[in-house]
């Protein structure tokens, strides 16, 4: 059964693995990626999670030694140990390498292109 938070998503999610760190202010939590999506991402909720929700993060992920996703989020949602969080701004190189990596991901162009749409009408 779907969950209504299932129904409202818009962006195709990638299962994927990377080093990811989470950053608010001061903290800094080293998470498991466990998806993302040209306007999210889903981690393994840390322990501890201390975070203050009423602030923004910064997470970023690592996909190589000259590749990196840096992306400031939101956190949306928490069910069971999972954390999903929204993108709120993304610079134009991580979106490049975002971008390249859902792409390769999905299974045909039409697919990107229906993403970046969506994107863009966000």
């Amino acid at each position: 059964m779907m969950s209504d938070h299932d129904e409202r998503r818009r962006f195709q999610r990638i299962a994927f693995d990377a080093p990811t760190e989470l950053f608010q202010g001061e903290r800094c939590w080293q998470v498991k990626l466990l998806d993302l999506s040209l306007k999210g991402l889903l981690i393994e909720c840390p322990t501890p999670w201390n975070a203050d929700l009423t602030q923004d993060f910064d997470a970023l992920i690592h996909l190589g030694p000259q590749a990196t996703v840096r992306m400031q989020v939101e956190q949306r949602h928490e069910e069971d140990d999972r954390l999903g969080f929204v993108c709120l701004y993304i610079d134009i190189d991580s979106m490049t390498h975002l971008h390249r990596l859902v792409e390769l991901n999905l299974a045909d162009s039409t697919e990107m292109m229906r993403e970046l749409r969506k994107l863009i009408e966000v």
